[in-house]
């Protein structure tokens, strides 16, 4: 009862104050043609983009932003290494050969706006040219990206998940609340809650369409694999930056950095985060790095409602990526097939997809001058899939509160290393390759 008590506490997304967040949802994903007086007298015709980390999804997220308005200038480029530089550019000049657009409009970024090296995103931030930021770095250097792009005064959109630790998320949720302070945005890289399809059926349950939430399944299964070998010269810094998907101080592992979409659709369709979880899991086939295959996890949310999560990275098994749920009155998938009673559903619009609206959604909101917030419930969503990973490698049961605040719990400051600033300061050592977390001595 006390843990239920404290979750309804910590979640910002009841099912009783869902029809305010949604009516913001709904606002948030109409459609608007040209802009407003008030963009205009803001001097928002031009969005000015800083891009903080340029590997292949970073570029992807920048051509996402200029698909998402025809305003948006990539400006500013903050990345350690040349050769991603060189092909984010090489991508997005591509991308703008094939659309007609003007890529000397469009990418603007100057050898003086182009900061290498792992502090690179501190000089980027410091530009006053800079509007938005996008944060597409490996997991574990989202808190401080984040929090320094907030106190720089900065709009941020920041790629899933939100970090791969329990302190790393009490930083998300602080820049989040100073955000809102200063009147900034925050939107992050869990598309799926600017998808139509996964935007009515969240405003059907909540108006009571399957009835009582009872249970659900998320799953991620898919393919996966090892790190390659370092290569020689290869400093541990960079091989871990460029590998960081198969370490798990990086990623948080994959049941973090992958399977986070799935956990988050079930927090904001239940309306709030488990209040604790059991799981298992280990590696059978995976070489190199320090990650599982698989993770199993019992979660439990407390009022009798309990979701089972699966992910799974093994090639040549069966793929589902995907969520059930199990009401009083019945069921649906997360974007799928709803059983139950009719209730009335707004239309959620969605132009070149989720992952191009989700930009169009935060640049909307600053023009609107209602910007998004989303940092705490990517942050809650993250922590449910460390609850998982920390339960899965120790095989204990890990309450909610051993990560949000019971500073006498083993977990509450575990901070995983190499830092964010041992890059920056060049301290960083690469963890044994294949030693893996033993259940019951972890």
């Amino acid at each position: 009862m006390e843990e239920d008590i404290m979750t309804e506490q910590l979640s910002n997304c009841s099912r009783r104050d869902f029809m305010k967040t949604s009516a913001t949802a709904v606002a948030s994903v109409s459609a608007f043609a040209g802009l407003s007086s008030r963009a205009h007298a803001a001097g928002l015709d031009r969005v000015r983009v800083g891009m903080i980390g340029c590997g292949n999804r970073g570029a992807g997220a920048a051509v996402n932003c200029l698909q998402a308005d025809e305003g948006v200038e990539i400006v500013a480029i903050a990345e350690p290494f040349a050769d991603r530089i060189d092909k984010a550019r090489a991508d997005i000049k591509q991308w703008c050969e094939k659309n007609q657009q003007p890529f000397e409009r469009r990418m603007k970024v100057t050898p003086e706006t182009t900061f290498p090296g792992f502090d690179g995103y501190k000089k980027l931030l410091a530009l006053r040219e800079v509007d938005v930021v996008l944060i597409v770095t490996p997991a574990c250097f989202h808190p401080v990206h984040l929090e320094a792009a907030i106190r720089a005064g900065k709009h941020a959109f920041m790629e899933k998940p939100a970090g791969v630790d329990p302190p790393g998320m009490r930083k998300i949720i602080a820049a989040g609340e100073l955000a809102q302070q200063k009147g900034l945005a925050i939107v992050a890289g869990t598309q799926r809650r600017h998808q139509a399809r996964y935007l009515q059926n969240a405003h059907a349950i909540a108006q009571g369409a399957i009835g009582k939430i009872t249970g659900g399944r998320v799953w991620w299964c898919g393919a996966g694999g090892g790190a390659p070998r370092k290569l020689p010269g290869q400093s541990d810094a960079e091989y871990l930056v460029r590998n960081w998907y198969r370490f798990s101080m990086m990623s948080g592992d994959h049941i973090v950095e992958q399977h986070v979409h799935n956990l988050d659709v079930a927090n904001w369709f239940i309306g709030r985060p488990p209040v604790q979880a059991l799981g298992f899991g280990g590696r059978a086939r995976r070489q190199g790095g320090n990650q599982y295959d698989f993770f199993s996890v019992d979660l439990d949310y407390g009022q009798d409602v309990v979701v089972h999560s699966m992910c799974r990275q093994i090639k040549g098994c069966f793929t589902r990526v995907s969520e059930q749920f199990f009401g009083t009155e019945g069921s649906a998938w997360g974007d799928g097939k709803l059983v139950g009673r009719q209730v009335a559903v707004p239309e959620f619009e969605e132009k070149g997809g989720p992952y191009v609206q989700e930009h169009r959604d935060l640049i909307k909101s600053i023009r609107e001058g209602k910007p998004l917030n989303e940092a705490r419930n990517v942050a809650e969503s993250t922590l449910v899939a460390i609850m998982g990973r920390i339960s899965a490698y120790t095989g204990q049961i890990v309450r909610w509160s051993d990560l949000t605040r019971n500073e006498k719990s083993p977990w509450y400051n575990l901070a995983l290393t190499p830092t964010p600033l041992d890059f920056e300061q060049g301290t960083v050592v690469a963890p044994p390759e294949n030693v893996i977390p033993l259940p019951g001595e972890a």
